[in-house]
């Protein structure tokens, strides 16, 4: 991530923070970021200069202007004018983790050998949130790789419970 999109995502998070609107800017962020994902050709339109700038910020205003709230609408048109819109997503990435900071929620991705059921899940998350005291969003994968167990990406941390580490320890303390 580059300093740019941190730096704009910051400074959103902290104009939410003053308007105690954090939940509703990240909604509207969200709605932004599912335009963006479902017409891909709309972002290089907000950031080519061929455009007049007057035209790409109509065309936000008429895209966003009553679905989401004012100042995501403004963020979005300083992003267009100071030639920043590459930078959105970004930003949004910046902002989604402050606000999964400030509610003490970390994402876990979990990777597995085999889809898990619905109850190993809940009790895979109710461990984690135990362990870290933080509520869990949980990303789920199926890697073959793995070979078994699991393996869980956390906060910076990696928890490697797979088969395949499990014999790496063992082929290391053979060969020690």
């Amino acid at each position: 991530m580059t300093d740019i999109g941190k730096e704009y995502g910051a400074a959103l998070f902290l104009l939410a923070g003053e308007q105690s609107a954090e939940q509703a800017f990240l909604a509207g962020l969200e709605t932004v970021r599912s335009a963006f994902d479902e017409n891909p050709d709309y972002l290089p339109f907000l950031a080519s200069p061929n455009v007049p700038l007057r035209e790409r910020t109509a065309a936000i205003t008429a895209a966003f202007g009553d679905a989401v709230p004012t100042h995501v609408l403004s963020f979005l048109l300083l992003l267009c004018e100071k030639g920043r819109i590459p930078y959105f997503e970004e930003a949004a990435n910046e902002y989604k983790a402050l606000w999964d900071a400030s509610q003490r929620i970390s994402v876990a991705r979990i990777r597995a050998a085999v889809a898990l059921s619905d109850d190993q899940k809940a009790r895979l998350e109710a461990k984690l949130e135990a362990v870290y005291h933080r509520r869990i969003q949980a990303e789920y994968t199926v890697d073959p790789t793995v070979l078994g167990g699991l393996i869980v990406e956390l906060d910076g941390q990696v928890l490697d419970g797979s088969l395949r580490h499990r014999l790496r320890e063992m082929k290391d303390v053979m060969n020690g």
